[in-house]
């Protein structure tokens, strides 16, 4: 029996809230809870015009805890100012930050088995001093990890990222051999104990046009990845690549492997954003949890209307209880 898997809806004015109350009012007694203020999912939930049974957990231990249709357990975090959707508050952020750092603290703890995490806005949580460039980063820190690696996943297409919140002038200093290999290592153990493949089969990009072709373009490919890429086979690591990238996202090529590489941000999301965009998940791997989220922002415009879409949070949800199953079955 996994443990139960906490929610941290991010940005308050942000749609976060909004679409974790309206996926909680459709009807479900999985194990989820949620990390949040306990009185502005109220006042939300009154604005959405949801039936919802919001309950603060207090000292009930979450072992203990009984999921059912119509009820959400909220471990409650206090708030600054009152919540306005739509309008951001600096005074916010701190609140923002003590949801993340108090489901991280029961990860690291072993008293929920994933964390699932809502869209935060990263402008007002760096106004208000606090330093962030990122779930990712952030959870990489607080974790104390030395390596943890984005990945997106969609219907038939998973890519991760070598690096990934870097100004493109940085990206090809921030690649070396060493960082390929790492990161390579983690998302081939994350294919095998999350998602059940047997033997992984990882498609690598290059960095340059052509993937350099031949070093008229860059010698990346030749000095750096090609060499990391013959090290990791030889620890029966199957990798193919490096491919140039315009054209690797190809059916003929996507249809013999279990995840693409990319050595950047901008060349591998934009891809599988516009194949499953709302539909996708944004996975943290490398941290001792799992970890996913949506795939897109706060939407502040969106902010208590109750028009924003469900489809990612969704994914995010059955994508962590999904792996959170899988562990618990190797384990077993």
């Amino acid at each position: 029996m996994i443990q139960p898997i906490a929610i941290t809806p991010g940005e308050p004015a942000g749609i976060g809230p909004d679409i974790v109350l309206r996926w909680f009012a459709r009807g479900t007694d999985r194990p989820f809870f949620v990390i949040a203020n306990l009185e502005m999912l109220r006042q939300r939930a009154e604005q959405l015009n949801l039936t919802l049974d919001i309950r603060a957990l207090d000292d009930q231990s979450l072992a203990d805890l009984t999921f059912q249709v119509g009820t959400l357990w909220v471990l409650n975090v206090a708030i600054a100012q009152p919540v306005v959707p739509g309008t951001l508050a600096v005074a916010n952020a701190a609140y923002v930050i003590a949801t993340l750092d108090l489901a991280i603290d029961l990860a690291l703890a072993g008293q929920v088995s994933a964390l699932v995490t809502g869209p935060v806005q990263k402008s007002i949580i760096s106004d208000a001093g606090f330093p962030f460039s990122g779930h990712t980063e952030y959870l990489r820190d607080r974790c104390d990890v030395d390596e943890v690696v984005m990945m997106l996943a969609t219907d038939g297409l998973r890519v991760a990222l070598v690096t990934t919140h870097l100004p493109l002038s940085a990206v090809s200093a921030a690649i070396d051999q060493a960082k390929i290999k790492r990161v390579t290592r983690i998302l081939f153990r994350s294919l095998v104990e999350d998602f059940g493949c047997a033997a992984p089969r990882i498609l690598v990009s290059g960095l340059n046009p052509h993937a350099g072709e031949g070093g008229h373009l860059g010698r990346e490919e030749i000095d750096t990845i090609i060499p990391a890429l013959t090290a990791l086979a030889q620890e029966g690591i199957a990798t193919l690549g490096p491919l140039p990238a315009d054209t690797l996202f190809q059916p003929h090529y996507l249809e013999q492997t279990d995840a693409v590489l990319a050595m950047y941000h901008d060349q591998g999301l934009p891809v599988l954003k516009y194949r499953g965009f709302g539909n996708a998940v944004n996975i943290t791997l490398g941290l001792p949890f799992i970890r996913t989220s949506v795939d897109h922002g706060t939407a502040l415009d969106l902010a208590g209307s109750g028009q924003a879409d469900l489809g990612s949070l969704e994914v995010a949800l059955q994508s962590a209880l999904d792996m959170a199953e899988q562990r618990e079955q190797q384990h077993a």
